[in-house]
């Protein structure tokens, strides 16, 4: 069929239009094609030649800076240092053995360290830096790092390592931080690769550990360009990492220093609590140890003698160390006897020396008796027979569901290594854990803190903040991450009578203000600042009828792994409470004459925020505390403290 004119004409336009589109898209490829060629051989040209050349191009990682750690007042507990390192690649160095001989003639590298380190090397990924040897001196790291054009794979490195300015001060809550071992790596799902550079350092121990993440940060990268000899000759670009998070402890250096000064050479532990919120001022094990010493490589004699002493520098005994109560129990008891309604306040029970229970006799420890007892002096002299028979009547498992309200018995969520969980042992338990039914004189036994009670002094300080408080407070080591302030957790009433908590303080009180109160001599003689407490002495062995008859043997007559464990909690101001106190002194005896005097002077430094001035004291000890104080190395509060850009 013919087409008109007209339709031709129409036909032709739009057929040209389509060619004039297709030709501009056409034309702009080809401009754009064109451009980006430009762009790589002219702008990009050095980029891609050297990416042209195989290997030539490397990719670092950058370790990022650990995180800091302070103190409530920012004095700085966990710091990094400039460190001075030398690594080795295997894929650049080619022959190890042979780059390895040069280096040992600039830098003393011993004949088992040489074969040590070899064997390793030979063992990684040979993509992956060797660190040979840091802390090095000035003088070792520039005749590197002058010899480096002949050292292919050898690169000198400026870096950071942890230090702790406080030292021992602070080892066991802080913990240390040590090269990525085998067994780390296995234990860890999906391994950053920071994790996997040879002697990176994470935390082992401690808040360390527990808050390793938040304080190791995110690694950064760089490009390089080595020659062929594996020598780094320019860096193509680099993306710093992220530092880790800036820790705030709720601890305070100078009381943390004062309290481990205090405990001296005794196998001993403390804590010190804010009874409002639950901040843990002071939490402390002695002896205590240099976490430094892990940092930079502890030798092997070294960590024999802090392994195998009998007093356990190792251990965190705060949290981790379990003690029968002794006496300290008894408010437990007496609440719970209280609130089942077995018992008044001023209710009397006669106490002849002992209780006598299907034929065993429970003794007191005053052998011929207290006398009548209400439940103020059965506390404020200590005596067991009053809670021989209270505990009868209130039973096992009432008074072990008062311990775990009080916070005995549970483990405390802190970001710390190995808490212990304790024990505030029941009827079922019992059954469970050893197939036998539970007995009065189990029940006897706990009701003076001894028997399957257990304990650890974080508890015992639990224990009395909520007594003190009427709450249930929770203790909190971490107070900010990052500046950003972390809430204390709410701390709900007890749902105990006030009325049985006033009973309970007032013996508490008279313990260490009555005449006959067994604390007496370590009262606070300033009003304001008087204490409530309580004593307690719990036996690690057991005491023979014969040895009864005869005479029981004094602690200071005994090995010193069979005497009493000595223990003390308080808290203070007693009419308004801002802090407890809980301290226990492995094999130190009597709780009255070797644990409460180091409580009260740990109370009073705290409530002071410094030395007590020596009226706070009885006169008759003055003389003596005077010498203490002299004796004691402290923090001088007017030395301003580190700052984390002193060292790094």
């Amino acid at each position: 069929m013919r087409r008109s004119p007209r339709e031709t004409l129409e036909s032709t336009r739009r057929i040209s239009r389509r060619g004039l589109m297709l030709g501009a898209i056409q034309a702009g490829t080809v401009a754009v094609l064109t451009l980006r060629m430009r762009s790589m051989q002219l702008a990009h040209a050095d980029e891609y030649r050297l990416l042209s050349e195989g290997n030539s191009i490397k990719i670092r990682l950058i370790p990022p800076a650990r995180g800091l750690i302070h103190d409530r007042n920012g004095y700085l507990l966990a710091g990094n240092e400039s460190n001075y390192r030398v690594t080795i690649t295997r894929e650049d160095a080619g022959d190890v053995a042979s780059v390895f001989a040069q280096l040992r003639r600039l830098i003393a590298i011993s004949d088992a360290e040489a074969e040590t380190m070899l064997a390793d090397i030979r063992r990684r990924s040979p993509l992956t830096p060797f660190t040979i040897a840091d802390r090095l001196s000035w003088e070792e790291f520039s005749r590197i790092a002058v010899n480096a054009p002949a050292l292919p794979g050898i690169t000198p490195e400026v870096g950071l390592s942890r230090f702790y300015p406080r030292a021992a001060d602070f080892a066991h809550s802080l913990g240390y931080v040590g090269p990525v071992s085998d067994f780390d790596l296995g234990r860890i799902e999906d391994p950053d690769p920071l994790l996997r550079i040879p002697r990176f350092q994470i935390g082992k121990i401690g808040i360390e550990t527990k808050m390793e993440k938040a304080l190791r940060g995110r690694a950064g990268i760089r490009r390089v360009e080595v020659n062929s000899a594996g020598r780094e000759m320019r860096e193509l670009s680099r993306q710093e990492g992220v530092p880790g998070d800036t820790l705030q402890l709720t601890l305070d250096y100078r009381l943390q220093n004062y309290v481990q000064t205090r405990l001296g050479t005794d196998s001993a532990s403390a804590v010190v609590m804010d009874v409002t919120n639950g901040d843990i001022l002071a939490m402390a094990s002695a002896p205590s140890f240099d976490p430094n010493l892990f940092v930079r490589g502890i030798s092997t004699t070294a960590y024999r003698a802090l392994n195998e002493d009998d007093h356990r520098p190792l251990a965190d005994k705060s949290v981790q160390g379990l003690y029968p109560p002794g006496s300290t129990y008894k408010m437990v008891v007496a609440l719970a006897a209280m609130e089942a309604g077995v018992i008044e306040p001023k209710e009397t029970v006669r106490c002849n020396g002992y209780v006598e229970v299907g034929g065993r006799k429970f003794h007191c420890w005053r052998p011929a008796g207290h006398g009548n007892m209400t439940l103020q002096q059965s506390l404020e002299q200590s005596c067991d027979v009053f809670y021989y028979e209270v505990s009868q009547r209130v039973g096992i498992d009432r008074i072990s569901d008062m311990a775990r309200r009080l916070g005995i018995g549970l483990r405390h969520d802190l970001p710390v290594s190995a808490v212990a969980e304790g024990l505030a042992p029941t009827t079922a338990w019992k059954k469970r854990r050893y197939g036998r039914d539970w007995v009065v004189g189990d029940t006897l036994n706990s009701a003076i803190g001894q028997g399957y009670v257990l304990t650890s002094p974080l508890q015992l300080a639990v224990m009395a903040a909520r007594i003190a408080s009427g709450r249930e407070v929770v203790p909190r080591l971490i107070r900010s991450q990052n500046g950003v302030e972390i809430a204390p957790l709410d701390a709900p009433p007890l749902e105990i009578a006030p009325e049985y908590l006033a009973a309970v303080r007032a013996g508490m009180e008279a313990v260490v203000n009555a005449p006959r109160g067994t604390a007496l001599a370590s009262r606070i003689v300033t009003a304001s600042l008087r204490m409530a407490g309580k004593t307690g002495t719990s036996q690690v062995r057991n005491i023979s009828a014969a040895e009864r008859e005869s005479g029981v043997s004094a602690n200071e007559d005994l090995p010193w792994e069979q005497r009493d464990h000595a223990l003390f909690v308080a808290y203070a101001p007693a009419d308004a409470p801002k802090y407890a106190v809980a301290l226990v002194v492995e094999h130190g005896g009597g709780g009255s004459a070797v644990a409460a005097p180091q409580a009260r002077d740990m109370l009073l430094f705290a409530m002071r925020g410094g030395l007590p001035p020596l009226s706070d004291y009885p006169e008759n000890q003055r003389t003596r505390i005077q010498s203490q104080h002299d004796a004691m190395d402290l923090v001088d509060p007017d030395v301003p403290p580190p700052s984390a850009s002193e060292r790094a």
